[in-house]
């Protein structure tokens, strides 16, 4: 009996001999990642593309079921842990938030069956899931049969919806029914709907993930979008999402700049490097180019050449370390533009100077044209404005010059000028 069952399954999943289904995936997979792909043209490649992500769908909902009967059956104690969460996070470094959706996934595709049959035919993503799964929360569930709700009817309209309709309108559709579940229900404390972390990389770049309720996400949207449009320099060849970043950046200088945020650690809040005087001052070295020589106050590493771009137009504390890492002497901070030379450069230049940019003076740091590390002066002359996204240019090879009618010129780092062409004379 067990031997017309395996050879009935190898007549049917595949002809290599494979004694389980994980067996025959692995196989399948392995055989995928070996095709090539490279060179083939589009229509082959959509062709290619549009059962993988059916297949991706199957996969996600086969895990989340596993996911669920491991729960339910305590499978995490074996290994120690308490829930099904830690043990994703412990045993496949998942993180909590993954962690967290594929649990939920798992009790949601039990609780809806027509959901759980087209994630299963891979009809519906993972993503998709998620969005329902607030459907089938306990106090949803305890409302809706208080009404008199028939949550199979909404698992089969949602599920439909899931299915023939962009993922926005699946958000709406489950928004709605939510919205009208409870019209009447206590408002929701928003600052428990808020939430934001951080990781940072070996190379002190940082990511962040968060969630905000819906009207502190239209303040955030609306600032970032405020910024975004008032700072498209002619020739802007950034995407969107790299637009929306450096609006970002964008207005964290313009916090920090204001002088208006809280105190933190004794001081007001700023950026802290701190780097070896030597790696600070070569500007020939591969240290100086490259090597991540300076540690910021909340841990990243940064290379010389970037501390030295923030030096440009901050402060500088020179501390001399003994052997044993313990400070010997602490001398003045120095501030290389002081307020009032950086107020006259302002008024001269009113906005960033780089060619094709109007990014308004308050953006703007003061950037020496000529370095302090190469001798250049601060002063009134060697001054100039530019917004973080072109001061961060300059010092990658662009360059910017002064002429004497006043005028700011552009040079990219091939040589070549950035040349503005006056609309009026092109058409005349």
């Amino acid at each position: 009996m067990v031997g017309t069952s395996r050879r009935r399954y190898h007549s049917y999943v595949c002809s290599t001999g494979c004694e389980t289904p994980r067996e025959c995936l692995n196989g399948a997979l392995q055989a995928l990642a070996a095709e090539r792909i490279e060179g083939q043209f589009g229509p082959a490649l959509l062709e290619r593309e549009a059962p993988l992500l059916v297949a991706v769908n199957q996969l996600a909902a086969e895990l989340a079921r596993t996911t669920r009967q491991c729960e339910v059956s305590g499978a995490a104690e074996h290994d120690g842990k308490a829930t099904m969460a830690s043990w994703l996070r412990g045993h496949h470094r998942l993180s909590q938030g993954e962690a967290g959706r594929l649990v939920r996934t798992g009790r949601t595709l039990e609780k809806m069956p027509t959901l759980a049959a087209a994630a299963k035919a891979g009809a519906v993503s993972a993503e998709a899931v998620s969005v329902i799964a607030p459907v089938v929360a306990e106090a949803n569930l305890a409302r809706a049969g208080a009404q008199g709700v028939d949550v199979a009817a909404i698992d089969a309209l949602l599920t439909e919806v899931a299915v023939t309709s962009s993922h926005a309108d699946l958000r709406q559709a489950v928004g709605h029914y939510l919205a009208r579940l409870d019209p009447d229900g206590a408002e929701p404390d928003p600052t428990e709907q808020r939430s934001l972390r951080f990781t940072t990389h070996t190379d002190g770049s940082l990511a962040f993930h968060g969630t905000l309720d819906a009207v502190c996400g239209e303040k955030f949207q609306a600032a970032i979008e405020s910024i975004l449009q008032a700072s498209r320099p002619a020739g802007d060849t950034r995407t969107r999402a790299q637009q929306a970043g450096d609006a970002l950046v964008q207005l964290c200088d313009n916090a920090l700049a204001s002088g208006s945020l809280p105190i933190l650690r004794g001081h007001k809040p700023h950026i802290g490097v701190l780097i070896d005087h030597e790696d600070l001052m070569d500007t020939t070295s591969a240290a100086g180019v490259g090597a991540g020589a300076g540690r910021t106050g909340f841990g990243g590493i940064i290379s010389a050449a970037k501390a030295r771009w923030l030096a440009c137009d901050g402060n500088v504390t020179r501390i001399v370390i003994g052997p044993e890492g313990q400070p010997l002497d602490f001398g003045q901070t120095r501030r290389l533009f002081p307020p009032h030379l950086r107020r006259a450069i302002e008024v001269r230049d009113r906005h960033c100077v780089f060619a094709g940019c109007d990014a308004p003076s308050y953006w703007c740091d003061v950037h020496h044209v000529v370095h302090w590390i190469d001798g250049g002066d601060t002063c009134l002359d060697n001054g100039a404005l530019l917004c973080e996204r072109h001061h961060t240019k300059v010092h990658h090879g662009f360059r910017i010059e002064r002429q004497p009618d006043g005028r700011w010129r552009t040079w990219r780092p091939d040589g070549t000028e950035i040349v503005i062409v006056d609309p009026f004379l092109v058409s005349a």
